[in-house]
């Protein structure tokens, strides 16, 4: 029996000309979950990420964190396995299929709420097969990707695995395991917040979901403003 630590990556550039590098709280609060795991003391034996810049990131900022609180050095210790199935869709691309013109940046709430609508449409659409997005693969192959990171971890690990991926996969992960329709997961991808945690016990058999989208490293009142979605 083993546990999976399945992390969203910290806050990226939402809005910038390059979303995937972490802004600086979203390096912060990388390194404050670092620090968390190492006042729980909390030891991995694997660590595995997307190959994006963000969770490239992250997974650095968790590092540094725990080994400046005195935990383990997972730098030294471990080499991360790189798992592109855990990289997120390209948004841009599911909007601009079925939104041809390009959006505004979303620098006001209402332009903030617009992008979302029409990215669930998109969703809705390129998982139902009616697009297919540029760039991308299908919704199928998606899911397959993220699904054959969870197989891996389960034939493969034991003990604690740290896994560092965004906000599509995770969801497609949640759903995989209880079995939910495709739709149920695009609110549960908008819901998850930066390094949130998700836990599933595993063995080679199966994978069940413990706790999902929790911010224990921030749950208290100095964090409050550390508590982000994008």
């Amino acid at each position: 029996m083993g546990t999976l630590y399945l992390v969203r990556h910290g806050q990226a550039s939402f809005g910038a000309d390059d979303y995937d590098q972490l802004s600086e709280l979203g390096h912060r609060q990388s390194r404050r979950l670092g620090a968390y795991f190492a006042s729980r003391g909390l030891e991995f034996s694997a660590t595995i990420r997307g190959s994006l810049k963000r969770q490239a990131e992250t997974l650095v900022g968790i590092a540094e964190g725990m080994a400046q609180s005195g935990g383990q050095d997972i730098t030294q210790d471990l080499n991360p396995t790189v798992w592109p199935g855990l990289n997120e869709y390209d948004s841009h691309a599911v909007i601009s299929a079925i939104h041809p013109m390009p959006l505004p940046k979303p620098e006001t709430p209402a332009l903030y709420r617009q992008h979302f609508r029409i990215l669930r449409d998109g969703l809705t659409q390129w998982m139902a097969g009616v697009t297919s997005p540029h760039g991308m693969p299908s919704y199928v192959e998606f899911v397959n990707g993220v699904a054959s990171a969870l197989a891996h971890v389960r034939h493969n690990a034991d003990g604690n695995v740290l896994m560092v991926s965004s906000g599509g996969p995770i969801a497609t992960a949640v759903g995989h395991v209880l079995g939910c329709p495709p739709e149920s997961t695009i609110e549960l991808n908008l819901r998850i917040r930066n390094t949130a945690v998700s836990e599933f016990n595993f063995n080679p058999k199966r994978m069940n979901l413990v706790t999902f989208n929790t911010l224990p490293h921030l749950d208290d009142k100095d964090y409050a403003g550390w508590i982000t979605h994008a």
